[in-house]
């Protein structure tokens, strides 16, 4: 058995949270001692394993601000998980014993926690760069930003082995990390396939006022900007200026469900509900839209049974799990052309990947909806791909494996050939 402690800044609802929570279960089943040591924790708001008990989940450091006059939200960040990882050391030095740390997002954790006394293994995995998920904003921005990206070069380098979520991130990764010696692995997220088993015998009654003959485009993503709602909000306006007769008669009753994490602590979340709000009024959308904050699991998992097509908007998105969800509720997936859903969605075979502009989305919109056959088709094809190639016993399969590997390494991680 090995105990691993699993360190996450914030244990909300998003895809690294979803990530952390399955690693946790994969891990647990193989019978390892699970634990989870995190800055910030609302149960309310949270995937249900971290709050019905199943999971160890211990919160310090939410005093700690989160910004400094509503800015300055990376340096707060790095403060509070610096914070946790003191934490964590001088409780592994008062002989709780911890064999792995798993940690992701923020690498100052790192050498703090190389200080602990027997000292734990560390994987750090790699959602994505953090330095590249600010935006540039001028010469200060850049200026603040500038020790930081040093920080997170240097402490990544220090992890005994790095895991990235695509071979998409991995090419970002060594673009923008040239000096860290270290060579990543992918390890692609996967789905808990036994909920979405166990929820498709479950009897529930659909609870969503739908009419019962509509066709249902769904959007799930958390309310921010770069999640590209508007792209799906315009494309399904699009799509009705290409119908006409009887099509455009069933595109009235059609609905475009967005859903997605939504926090009132976070601003951006708080004004893009109000910009999509403001816009679906302006496309004169508001009786075929509907906006949807924090779903729960199983609302979901109801909205992706009810829905006829899952739409994915964000452009260079690192990995994206949804889409894997919509290909296992047999869902076809219409998703970007760029980043991880290149590497989970087959085009026109699981579903269609789209130029980033409204023309090609809303064409690819119409050709779902105008033939049943094909959505069909394009499901069944979409969960084959994902019982073969992103199962969650290949998942449990691989990252066990990879801490077994690292507790059995006495050096470090393996490093770029020469």
């Amino acid at each position: 058995m090995v105990r691993v402690l699993f360190l996450h800044p914030d244990l909300g609802i998003g895809g690294a949270e979803r990530l952390v929570v399955d690693a946790a279960i994969a891990l647990k089943e193989r019978g390892h001692h699970i634990s989870f040591l995190t800055n910030h924790h609302d149960t309310n708001h949270c995937f249900k394993e971290t709050a019905d008990g199943n999971l160890s989940v211990q919160v310090v450091g939410d005093w700690l601000p989160r910004s400094l006059f509503g800015r300055f939200y990376a340096l707060c960040a790095y403060f509070r998980m610096l914070y946790a990882a003191i934490y964590a050391t001088w409780c592994i030095i008062r002989k709780e014993h911890v064999d792995v740390v798993f940690c992701d997002q923020i690498s100052i954790a790192i050498p703090v926690l190389r200080l602990a006394r027997p000292r734990p293994k560390i994987i750090f995995y790699c959602h994505f760069p953090d330095q590249l998920l600010s935006k540039k904003e001028g010469y200060l921005k850049r200026l603040y930003r500038w020790p930081i990206n040093i920080i997170e070069e240097f402490t990544i380098n220090m992890a005994d082995k790095v895991l990235v979520n695509s071979k998409f991130t991995l090419r970002v990764f060594q673009e923008t990390f040239r000096r860290i010696n270290i060579n990543p692995e992918v390890l692609y997220p996967s789905l808990n396939t036994k909920y979405f088993d166990e929820m498709e015998k479950n009897s529930a009654v659909f609870s969503f006022d739908l009419p019962s003959d509509s066709y249902v485009y769904l959007d799930i993503n958390r309310f921010e900007r770069k999640k590209n709602h508007s792209l799906a909000l315009k494309s399904f306006h699009k799509l009705s200026s290409t119908l006409s007769g009887s099509d455009l008669e069933l595109w009235k009753r059609c609905r475009l469900i967005i859903t997605g994490g939504y926090d009132e602590r976070v601003n951006e979340n708080v004004e893009h509900f109000i910009e999509l709000s403001d816009l679906i009024s302006e496309l004169e959308l508001t009786e075929n839209v509907i906006l949807l904050r924090s779903s729960s699991d199983d609302e979901k998992f109801q909205l992706l049974r009810r829905a006829q097509c899952l739409l994915y908007t964000p452009i260079h998105e690192h990995f994206g799990i949804v889409p894997l969800e919509g290909m296992y509720m047999s869902k076809p997936v219409l998703a970007l052309n760029s980043g991880g859903p290149t590497e989970t969605i087959v085009h026109d075979s699981t579903g269609f990947l789209c130029e980033p502009n409204v023309d090609s989305f809303a064409k690819a919109m119409k050709v779902v909806f105008q033939n049943k056959a094909l959505c069909e088709r394009m499901g069944a094809m979409g969960r084959k791909r994902v019982q073969q190639k992103f199962s969650f016993e290949a998942f449990s399969n691989k990252l066990g494996d990879i801490v077994q590997a690292v507790m059995d390494c006495n050096g470090y991680n393996t490093k770029k050939l020469k």
